[in-house]
């Protein structure tokens, strides 16, 4: 859209020259139009005598139609046609100064020659051969005719449109990529993702943390559990057993191989969950997110918050039913079976009021098991005695075992049935009681007690001679102990409260951590924990150590 004039000599270029005052009137009533509306176009002219004024409407339809005449016009002109439009923008600009002496809107086309600079200026760093016209075809002069031919508007609205195509394009191109993996980046992650998870497989956890820095595709490929199992195998306490059983399949490896590195390097913060004014000799258990701990002749189960490190004060329920003290309990099939110091056992149902106790021993029943529907006690008097745990038949004795002494600890093979076995070892000195038994596997277990050794004993080997053992620095009777199954090794003793963490791969204990001061020394009487706390039962109070937020 424009006006056109007569042609006039090649130094004089501009609008109105055709028309006079007329066209004068009606491009500044355009131009006045155009500022209000915030348009961009305004006028161009080339070096020739023809001028045209584009009309400034912001539609992008329009300055591609624009910068269409004008390549026209310039194609026509040729090299050599200086009349039609040939020659560079720098002189078309200095023409369509000095042609417009004679005319009105002196300082309008110095502002148009502006627009013409700025348009040039866009144009020249392009990144696309085709949002340079005619340079891509080696024919700068014609080329440059063209860009005056359209006008400073309509290159740049052309421009503009240029670079809206561009960045279509470029988002078109982002969409078409595979999803969540970087188009460009390492050497590595053009590699199909099973080569890649080969590859990573040999990295160490060190390795493995900066890779996960590189990008955050890559971060979230490293976070594969796959890679951290290997890991955490080797690692004290994540979940894993000896044999590569999950017991914590909910968890992800990365952030448990995380927590297993304070319980290396024996990073925890200390609290006490319970106090008592009174000393006990405290058992617990746990399960899910509950405790159960014995305190005089009662068995109270609280919950845990979710942060794991306090508990709930107000107790969830209390099991009673014993006259004296509980010495030893444990949960089996939904029930608290008790040992009591009143020679009785009892049967509680954890989430009823349902409760049955009965005489079991003639002293004091120190230790209790349940595993499969049997009960087995041990007691002062020198027995252990086996019971059903069916309702219809509970305190009628199956089995009578005589020992030759009294019986501080029992525990139930995870295998039912096999030999009875009246030794495990020999050439104990006298008073090498064994306080605390757990079984491992089927065929392996370990046993703690007064002789100050925690002992790892091999079925298949030998009942003799145990396999390994780690014996307490400094002689101290060791009450209780708990393992993950795989490395690391926990045991409570009987001086100042002392809670030590083993590696089972190395001879010396790894940690310590002295629970009581010299005024209040306790034995440790039970401890228990689970892959990011540890809690220890003394005689005055419950403590805790958070290995997840030391």
């Amino acid at each position: 859209m424009g006006s056109q004039g007569h042609p006039g000599p090649p130094g004089n270029g501009g609008p109105g020259e055709g028309e006079g005052g007329e066209a004068r009137k009606l491009q500044e009533g355009r131009v006045a139009r155009g500022k209000r509306r915030k348009g961009k176009g305004k006028a161009g002219a080339g070096k020739g005598g023809r001028g045209s004024g584009a009309e400034g409407k912001p539609g992008l339809q329009k300055a591609k139609e624009t910068a269409g005449l004008g390549a026209e016009a310039g194609a026509r002109a040729g090299p050599g046609e200086e009349g039609e439009g040939g020659g560079s923008v720098e002189e078309g600009a200095r023409g369509f100064v000095r042609g417009d002496e004679g005319s009105a809107g002196e300082g309008k086309e110095a502002r148009g020659r502006g627009d013409g600079k700025k348009a040039e200026w866009r144009v020249r760093p392009g990144r696309r051969e085709d949002a340079r016209p005619g340079r891509a075809q080696g024919r700068g002069s014609q080329a440059w005719g063209c860009i005056a031919g359209a006008g400073a508007a309509g290159v740049a609205m052309a421009a503009a449109a240029e670079e809206e195509e561009e960045e279509e394009e470029e988002e078109e191109a982002a969409a078409r990529e595979p999803a969540g993996r970087p188009a460009a980046g390492p050497a590595l992650l053009p590699l199909p993702e099973e080569l890649l998870l080969l590859i990573c497989s040999y990295l160490d956890m060190r390795a493995l943390g900066r890779l996960a820095q590189v990008c955050r595709w890559l971060r979230r490929f490293t976070s594969c559990d796959l890679l951290w199992r290997r890991i955490a195998r080797a690692s004290l306490n994540s979940g894993f057993t000896r044999l590569g059983t999950d017991l914590m399949a909910s968890v992800p490896v990365k952030e448990r191989v995380k927590v297993s590195q304070n319980w290396r390097l024996g990073r925890c913060r200390e609290g006490i969950l319970l106090k008592w004014r009174c000393s006990q000799m405290p058992w617990m258990q746990l399960e899910g997110d509950s405790l159960y701990i014995s305190q005089a002749n009662f068995i109270l189960a609280y919950q845990f918050r979710p942060d794991g490190a306090s508990l709930n004060r107000r107790p969830l329920g209390v099991f009673a039913g014993h006259d004296e003290d509980v010495c030893h309990f444990v949960l089996a099939n939904s029930h608290i079976i008790s040992a009591g110091g009143d020679g009785k056992i009892g049967v509680h149902k954890i989430h009823s009021t349902f409760t049955v106790k009965y005489s079991a021993h003639e002293q004091e029943v120190n230790c209790v098991d349940c595993r499969g529907g049997i009960i087995v006690s041990g007691s002062r008097d020198r027995t252990a005695k086996v019971w059903p745990l069916a309702s219809g038949r509970l305190g009628q004795c199956l089995h009578t075992i005589q020992t030759e002494d009294r019986v501080w600890s029992i525990a139930i093979s995870p295998v039912l049935g096999g030999q009875l076995m009246t030794h495990l070892g020999s050439d104990f000195p006298p008073g090498a009681g064994v306080l605390d038994v757990m079984y491992e596997s089927p065929s392996t277990l370990l046993s703690c007690g007064y002789d100050t050794y925690v002992r790892y004993w091999d079925l298949r080997a030998s009942v003799r001679k145990c396999v390994m053992e780690w014996e307490e620095p400094h002689d101290s009777t060791l009450y209780c102990l708990q393992t993950d199954g795989n490395h690391l090794l926990a045991t409570g003793s009987s001086y100042y409260g002392v809670v030590r963490l083993w590696d089972r791969r190395q001879r010396a204990c790894l940690h310590a951590f002295p629970l009581t001061s010299t005024p209040l020394s306790s034995p440790v009487y039970c401890l228990r924990f689970t892959t990011k706390h540890l809690y220890a039962a003394l005689s005055y109070n419950l403590h805790v150590l958070d290995f997840q937020s030391p």
